[in-house]
């Protein structure tokens, strides 16, 4: 084998003149890259639920952004979405999957199944319907895909693991992607980030008693928190160089490369764990038991 054949080549890739798609692009993450992928010269298509919102930051830009309503969650919402963005622009040059959401706090026995597969939808399934309308585009131009995981992938998921699962999928969504577009001159990088400082992770978090209580259990600096400016500058610049993944805060990098081994040593001490098991059995009160006809099987 030759070793050198591994090592990465980073391309550059320059956005000027090029045509961006990023969705959750009302606020947050999606908001802040837009507005820097701007800058740099590129137009931007701008889709997010939140029609009003999207719109107000579109127009904020001027020239050279549009704003779209589409579900993620929804296919057939996604390829009139990307078929708009193709017909106006006759090209597709990035996309960057980053519309998501989070669950309300809940352990697997008490949680609303509905929500499970509300972030599910949001998280996972809409990446690929993200991506994939998007996709000949994309490969036509050598372009690049962006999926958003996060460091949840690979951290413990009590109280919230719907979301930890679905950033899982996404990271090997994303992984699947980079392969299979290599060949043709695409390609694809998957974004891990910590926390980061947003409405959603104030609402999740700041706002919610078991939230402040597991993010007072990460330890210091997983802790950090990086702005979601700083966000989408990681994003864009792991665009500007085709990265294969991208990660913020840095701090985070350890544990991503040797997670393997931490998560056999932090499973076994989160589950005997006794704050941590004292948090779970309140979280369960507060929740409540699911009723008898949702748990027995039929």
């Amino acid at each position: 084998m030759n070793l050198l054949k591994l090592l990465p080549t980073n391309p550059t890739f320059d956005v000027e003149d090029k045509v961006a798609i990023v969705t959750g692009a009302g606020r947050g993450i999606g908001l802040e890259l837009a507005r820097i992928l701007h800058r740099r010269g590129a137009t931007v298509a701008m889709l997010d639920l939140d029609e009003a919102e999207v719109h107000t930051a579109a127009a904020q830009l001027g020239s050279h952004a549009i704003a779209l309503r589409a579900d993620v969650a929804d296919r057939d919402s996604m390829v009139a979405a990307i078929a708009a963005v193709r017909e106006r622009f006759g090209r597709i040059d990035v996309v960057v999957a980053n519309a998501g959401v989070t669950p309300v706090p809940a352990t697997l026995r008490t949680m609303d199944p509905a929500d499970f597969d509300r972030v599910l939808g949001v998280n996972l399934t809409g990446v690929f319907n993200t991506v994939r309308p998007a996709l000949d585009d994309v490969i036509a131009v050598g372009g690049h895909v962006v999926v958003v995981s996060s460091c949840a992938a690979f951290a413990p998921g009590m109280g919230g693991s719907p979301y930890m699962i679905s950033k899982a999928g996404v990271e090997q969504l994303g992984r699947a992607l980079r392969v299979e577009l290599a060949a043709s001159g695409a390609s694809a990088g998957v974004a891990y980030f910590g926390i980061v400082d947003t409405a959603m992770t104030h609402h999740t978090l700041d706002d919610d008693e078991f939230g402040r209580a597991a993010d007072a259990m990460l330890p210091w600096p997983l802790n950090q928190r990086i702005s979601a400016a700083s966000a989408a500058a990681t994003i864009a610049d792991g665009i500007a160089r085709r990265a294969a993944r991208t990660i913020a805060p840095r701090v985070w990098e350890p544990y991503a490369l040797l997670r393997g081994a931490i998560n056999v040593l932090m499973d076994q001490y989160l589950s005997t764990d006794e704050h941590a098991r004292d948090l779970l059995r309140k979280l369960e009160q507060r929740a409540g038991k699911r009723p008898r006809s949702e748990s027995t099987p039929t």
